[in-house]
């Protein structure tokens, strides 16, 4: 939704990026029962940071910024690479490299999704949105299946 809002100037794009800066504090809680608050904190804001910079990324594309947009995008890959070091760190059943490597495919992906929207290719936009949920399931899968392996015994 934000990527749509954000080319076409639609006039929700503020109620959708507020909405999607609220996943980061989803996202930090579900962290908290099971990583503590300090790690849940943390994990939100460095989700929060990928937004940020994505929604940076997709409007320097819009403009036009060449230079605006690859400096966007070498900071979320360089927030992505903190993610993963955290996310190893919290569980060893997240091995960096292959958190790294997740992604790196998802920001792959989610790049993919805003150049087909904002060159209008409505069509591939649809196919790599169907990737991208997709992949999102199986990070959810990867992260969760670690926490079950750290904490097998925790009460569902």
């Amino acid at each position: 939704m934000a990527i749509i809002s954000l080319t076409f100037k639609l006039p929700d794009v503020d109620f959708v990026l507020a909405r999607l800066l609220k996943n980061a504090d989803d996202m930090g809680n579900m962290f908290r029962p099971i990583y503590g608050e300090e790690a849940a904190n943390t994990y939100a804001t460095l989700i929060k940071e990928h937004l940020l910079v994505a929604a940076d990324l997709v409007k320097a594309a819009i403009a036009g910024n060449t230079q605006g947009a690859a400096e966007a995008e070498r900071k979320w890959y360089a927030n992505a690479d903190k993610i993963a070091v955290f996310l190893s760190n919290v569980n060893p059943y997240l091995p960096r490299e292959k958190v790294r490597q997740m992604f790196y495919t998802h920001l792959r992906l989610t790049k993919q999704e805003a150049v087909s929207m904002i060159q209008k290719d409505y069509q591939k936009d649809i196919a790599v949105y169907d990737a991208i949920e997709k992949q999102a399931r199986e990070m959810a899968d990867m992260i969760s299946d670690a926490m079950i392996k750290l904490y097998p015994n925790l009460q569902r």
